[in-house]
């Protein structure tokens, strides 16, 4: 059914498997606060921890979790490494993730929804 459309497409394997993963990464709270924080600026992880309500040692670890999975990066700086987000694809994809929270948390309409309708 799908396949006679024109236009139809999946993802391959890999796709849908990387997608899944960076999802998983944004399961949780500390860590979509510590990625929020880190799309204002470059942070350490003290910094973060503190912005973020978290022990620094959580925040470590969710933080080497996330540069596994590509969504932040470090630099060396003697002693210190300061994070920050990867790159534009992370800034996009936690503000749309948060908009439409924001949408389900005030219950306000898809407009593209709303559009489609007669």
């Amino acid at each position: 059914m799908h396949t006679s459309l024109p236009d139809f497409e999946m993802p391959n394997e890999e796709q849908v498997h990387l997608a899944a993963e960076t999802f998983r990464m944004l399961g949780d709270p500390t860590r979509i606060k510590v990625l929020w924080a880190l799309l204002q600026g470059e942070s350490s992880v003290a910094c973060l921890a503190e912005l973020a309500g978290a022990a620094p040692t959580a925040v470590s670890q969710h933080l080497a979790k996330l540069r596994l999975a590509g969504l932040v990066k470090g630099r060396r700086e003697g002693t210190f490494v300061y994070y920050s987000a990867a790159d534009e694809h992370v800034r996009r994809l936690l503000k749309q993730a948060l908009f439409h929270a924001d949408h389900i948390d005030r219950n306000i309409p898809d407009e593209s929804a709303t559009a489609a309708a007669p």
